[in-house]
């Protein structure tokens, strides 16, 4: 055999002899990895004959038994998941530093019910130890081993034959075949693929742990994610408590179910009710404030609003959002003063989701509307009420999906009163609530509705 090597983009996949810069075909800088190319000497075309070739089969004759999945023991990462890890599957959870990923994985690993091996290419075991003595009680028999060589770490799989392995982080791990640098594209690709191929043939659920960009995207080649089954995002602001778990890609499931979760210093907690928790410190006697009836995946949430205005002390007003668009708050301030007539544009402007959480489900933008009127008129809006609705450019309250699950949200935590766009009201079934259901045409009646 005849060893070449060639350099080949891991964005588009085009070819050169040597390095360059800046690849021609797609524009893309610094995607050119040294890749082993093996020609045979003699130049002569080989000829694969495989004994049993694969017939195509009528899609009526293929027997659909179901997935069979065993539980994480963790309820809020089983229902991201869709009921639980399926074996032979490759599942990727991605993450900003310090937002608890390794802690999510190192629960897991310590709780469930499998054979695990918990391979660490970032920690000793020294310090594993110590974060499980944090996170469990009880003593666990989950196999541990700091590797970096994925040689290695297939003769570990092989010898200790797991039910689960978790790889902390893939972008730690390298393999002899290639000799780029570890954490390069190449050696993430090829080492995802060999840990793939390994889960299929054997029948092991793998999870990887992966590094983000500044750009918030996960670190390596765009084809690690269509390569695994399952992408999981970790997210949350490291200032709060507060995480969620999204599904991002899930061939076993439904990418619409979240996650939440309570950062602690003994761990995770699950957060079975997040609505109850997020309007557990709100101060009913203040204006600005506004609760909304949101969606989270296919989750029902009630958060808490926040809004202050006030006058521009340096001339020029100041826009600032925490867990909002800040493009949509300046659409809403406009629709404000040309529709509904106050103005706001010589005001400063300061929008706050409490919690930490970051929404973009449009239905919360009457409630957004409603805090930063109550906050420039300086009346409180009373406190068993909620609002859902997006709003329009001409001031009207357009409908929104899911309003069956967001009234009955509101009616479970004791709210009397919501206010809805008037065409989900037309097409609902009203009888024997507890909640009394408004409707919502523009935002100049609700309003007046409010705080007249």
């Amino acid at each position: 055999m005849k060893v070449k090597t060639t350099y080949v983009c891991q964005n588009c996949g085009a070819q050169s002899p040597k390095w360059v810069g800046k690849c021609q075909t797609c524009g893309e800088w610094n995607t050119y990895v040294e890749e082993i190319v093996e020609k045979k000497s003699s130049g002569k075309i080989a000829k694969v004959i495989s004994q049993e070739i694969a017939k195509p089969t009528k899609i009526k004759e293929i027997n659909s038994e179901r997935i069979t999945r065993f539980s994480t023991t963790n309820k809020e990462l089983d229902r991201v998941l869709g009921g639980g890890l399926v074996p032979g599957s490759l599942t990727l959870i991605g993450g900003e530093p310090g937002i608890g990923k390794s802690t999510l994985v190192l629960q897991v690993a310590l709780q469930i019910k499998k054979k695990m091996l918990y391979v660490s290419g970032e920690e000793s075991l020294q310090q594993i130890k110590l974060r499980a003595d944090r996170l469990a009680s009880n003593e666990s028999d989950c196999l541990l081993v700091s590797e970096t060589s994925l040689e290695n770490i297939l003769m570990h799989i092989d010898n200790e034959q797991p039910d689960v392995v978790v790889v902390d982080s893939i972008q730690t791990i390298s393999t002899n075949t290639l000799e780029s640098a570890i954490g390069s594209v190449g050696q993430i690709r090829e080492c995802s693929s060999k840990l793939m191929r390994h889960a299929k043939e054997n029948n092991i659920a793998i999870l990887l742990i992966g590094h983000i960009t500044k750009d918030g995207h996960l670190a390596g080649p765009k084809v690690l994610e269509h390569m695994v089954d399952t992408v999981l995002q970790f997210e949350g602001d490291q200032n709060y408590m507060y995480r969620i778990l999204r599904s991002i890609k899930n061939r076993f499931g439904s990418t619409s179910e979240i996650g939440i979760y309570e950062m602690r210093t003994e761990g995770l907690r699950e957060v079975s009710n997040p609505s109850e928790l997020l309007l557990s410190g709100r101060d009913d006697m203040l204006s600005g404030t506004a609760v909304s009836a949101t969606i989270e995946g296919i989750r029902p949430i009630l958060i808490e609003v926040q809004a202050l205005v006030s006058s521009a002390a340096y001339g020029t007003p100041q826009r600032s959002v925490t867990g909002f668009d800040l493009r949509r708050l300046n659409m809403l301030l406009a629709v404000l003063e040309k529709r509904v007539g106050f103005r706001l544009a010589v005001k400063d402007v300061f929008l706050n989701i409490a919690g930490g959480i970051k929404v973009s489900d449009p239905a919360i933008d009457l409630a957004v509307v409603m805090a930063v009127l109550s906050s420039n008129v300086d009346i409180v809006i009373p406190q068993n009420v909620c609002f859902a609705g997006e709003v329009g450019l001409s001031g009207e309250i357009r409908s929104v999906s899911k309003i069956d699950q967001r009234i009955a949200e509101a009616e479970k935590l004791g709210f009397s009163d919501i206010y809805i766009p008037a065409n989900n009201y037309k097409a609902m079934n009203n009888e024997n609530r507890n909640i009394k259901i408004h409707q919502a045409k523009r935002v100049s009646e609700v309003f007046k509705s409010i705080f007249s």
